[in-house]
């Protein structure tokens, strides 16, 4: 049970991943290589998007 939870949160964070590289700014070469990199090693792959990944801007009140 708790197997099939880490998968199903990991496929989460995966699709959460992609949708956000693909609305990101950043070129297509890069999208498409990310993009790769967290499907060919997921959980590496994520954890190296959300620290090296392109930062969105956020608009500060």
């Amino acid at each position: 049970m708790l197997e099939t939870g880490i998968g199903i949160l990991i496929l989460a964070l995966i699709i959460w991943a992609v949708l956000k590289i693909t609305a990101s700014n950043e070129s297509t070469e890069k999208k498409v290589l990310w993009i790769l990199f967290i499907l060919v090693v997921p959980v590496i792959g994520l954890i190296c998007w959300v620290i090296f990944g392109p930062k969105g801007s956020r608009a500060r009140l």
